[in-house]
């Protein structure tokens, strides 16, 4: 399975804003963003404000290249999504977003079961949920309403579960998820809706980027 293997900091910085790639470190002093808030390059601070002179075309780009960064999605991976998403009834970006949203790997993130989305695959390709009893290490697998996810009681004893539920406790889970911290579980309701998705994803301006 590929995966990023280059510096988090840098997607940030690319897209001019934080995308919490790593977690509680970006609510701190360290976070790269911070001490050098300015798109990564030979040019430095001095490519800030090209933003305001981007083209449509460019604003397409950063629209749909920042949520492929915020799921850790890759190229070829995000356009099955989108081509999933047209065929499905309704708006083309809000059937994008909720295929994005209820992934596994983002799944077990928004249930506050993993730090980041990054985490989050780790522990998942570790084979360490279970998905309505079954084992499962395909962060990408995608969870319709009623689906139940689980730590494997294998897992239970590790140092990493046995703290998991004080980390996750003070985590807020968004309503279309149910969460059972004494047994480690959680639930999908329904499908997401788009004001319980992530407000600084622009779906409109990936929408054109494909219909281009």
């Amino acid at each position: 399975m590929a995966k990023y293997l280059g510096p988090v900091c840098k997607l940030c910085r690319r897209e001019g804003e934080k995308l919490f790639l790593k977690g509680e470190r970006c609510f701190t002093p360290k976070c790269a963003f911070e001490r050098r808030g300015f798109p990564p390059g030979q040019h430095g601070p001095s490519s800030q404000g090209r933003s305001d002179r981007q083209s449509e075309y460019a604003r397409q780009l950063r629209a749909k290249q920042k949520a492929r960064r915020v799921y850790g999605v890759f190229e070829r991976q995000f356009t099955r999504y989108f081509s999933i998403a047209q065929r499905r009834h309704g708006l083309t970006g809000l059937n994008l977003l909720q295929i994005l949203e209820t992934r596994l790997d983002n799944v077990v993130f928004r249930l506050g079961y993993a730090v980041n989305r990054s985490e989050a695959r780790l522990m998942v390709t570790h084979g360490h949920y279970n998905v309505n009893g079954r084992r499962t290490d395909i962060p990408s697998m995608l969870l319709r309403p009623g689906d139940i996810l689980s730590v494997r009681e294998g897992s239970r004893d590790s140092t990493f579960f046995k703290a998991l539920p004080e980390v996750a406790e003070p985590r807020t889970i968004p309503p279309w998820l149910d969460r059972n911290l004494k047994d480690m579980s959680g639930k999908l309701l329904r499908q997401p809706e788009r004001a319980e998705i992530d407000g600084n994803l622009t779906e409109q301006l990936i929408v054109e980027y494909y219909s281009r």
